[in-house]
């Protein structure tokens, strides 16, 4: 399993026979969350690019159940990294505070996403300035909790 920034690609269970396939996720057991919310993307094209947002609480597990894209997440530090999801009982695990680019969608895409947390406007970093500016925050009052002032 590949492991990115806590960004992780999943391999769902996948049952078939001569008369399809059949792919069982299940909130708890296959993602590491219980699932509050779901919504799908589809109709996009390669040049849309979408997400293009960071989430304070909201866990995500994006899984092209039709057709491909790509998934590009940045921590805010400087680091990043591409996933491309094009198999159906494939998904890419995105915990909370990793800015997310979805784009280089195929014409049948249809990218579902999974979610841990209900909608909520105000848990949403639409801006990846005010994204870094935050992530800095978090690290600074990360080294003041733990004692790492700099004061003797």
């Amino acid at each position: 399993m590949m492991e990115y920034m806590g960004v992780k690609m999943l391999e769902f269970p996948q049952h078939g026979d001569e008369r399809g396939h059949l792919v069982i996720v299940e909130g708890l057991k296959d993602i590491p969350f219980e699932i509050k919310r779901v919504f799908y993307i589809y109709g996009s094209d390669a040049t849309v690019v979408r997400g293009q947002h960071a989430n304070k609480r909201s866990e995500f597990v994006l899984i092209n159940v039709s057709g491909q894209s790509k998934v590009r997440v940045r921590d805010g530090k400087g680091n990043e990294k591409v996933f491309s999801l094009s198999r159906p009982h494939t998904g890419v695990y995105l915990p909370r505070l990793i800015w997310k680019d979805m784009y280089d969608f195929s014409e049948d895409s249809v990218l579902l996403c999974l979610a841990s947390e209900h909608y909520d406007p105000e848990e949403y970093i639409r801006d990846y300035g005010d994204f870094v500016k935050y992530i800095e925050g978090m690290e600074k009052n990360d080294e003041n909790i733990s004692g790492n002032t700099g004061i003797l």
